[in-house]
């Protein structure tokens, strides 16, 4: 994959600009293109639509997992929303492919945490925390019998990125402006899809 190189737009009163490795505010305009695992290129602003940008952590991660079945599951509810879906994971294309090429939305392979540092998703001992234990166990029971069955490969002990990445999402406008975001405080602190669905609601009305 080509390196993705997102550019902010020049500061003024409307647009601020996005820092690296800082927080993006809402009301912030993304100004991107992004490659996809199946080679398509998606530029941001999209227009015409809602982005939710996920950010997930490292291949194979069964937390991810867990969240993004949330996300298949429902996922006719959320392009009816007028919402497209982009998940980035911090892995490079080839390690993301055999746990991901079932998923009916685009992801984006970003092992050298270009987007991640662009829009200031973090890391920490905290993703790892009690909150998230949980969702851990969840995570493993659900990706135990196709591991078993060798449909779906153990994910490394030492993942590309590490294994303490914290999740964020983001909900941006047709013109790229972010109209929400959230940052997790642990692995599994993300936006359930009914939240999603109330935040476009929101941006809607």
């Amino acid at each position: 994959m080509p390196e993705a190189t997102p550019d902010a737009t020049p500061a003024s009163p409307d647009r601020p600009p996005v820092a690296d490795s800082a927080r993006v505010p809402v009301g912030t305009v993304i100004e991107a293109e992004v490659e996809t695992l199946s080679g398509e290129r998606i530029a941001i602003p999209a227009g015409g639509g809602l982005l939710h940008l996920q950010f997930r952590r490292f291949a194979g991660c069964p937390i991810c997992n867990l969240h993004l079945r949330s996300v298949v599951g429902r996922h006719d509810e959320i392009a009816a929303a007028g919402i497209r879906e982009v998940v980035f994971f911090h892995a490079p294309a080839d390690d993301l492919r055999p746990y991901v090429a079932d998923l009916p939305f685009a992801v984006v392979p970003d092992p050298d945490k270009t987007f991640y540092r662009r829009f200031g998703v973090e890391s920490g001992a905290r993703s790892m925390g009690p909150r998230a234990w949980g969702a851990i166990a969840r995570g493993f029971l659900l990706v135990a019998g196709p591991m078993a069955r060798r449909k779906r490969p153990a994910p490394k002990f030492r993942p590309h990125g590490g294994q303490l990445g914290l999740p964020a999402d983001f909900l941006l406008a047709p013109d790229g402006r972010v109209l929400a975001a959230k940052y997790g405080d642990h692995a599994y602190d993300q936006w359930s899809v009914d939240e999603l669905l109330a935040l476009a609601a929101a941006a809607r009305s």
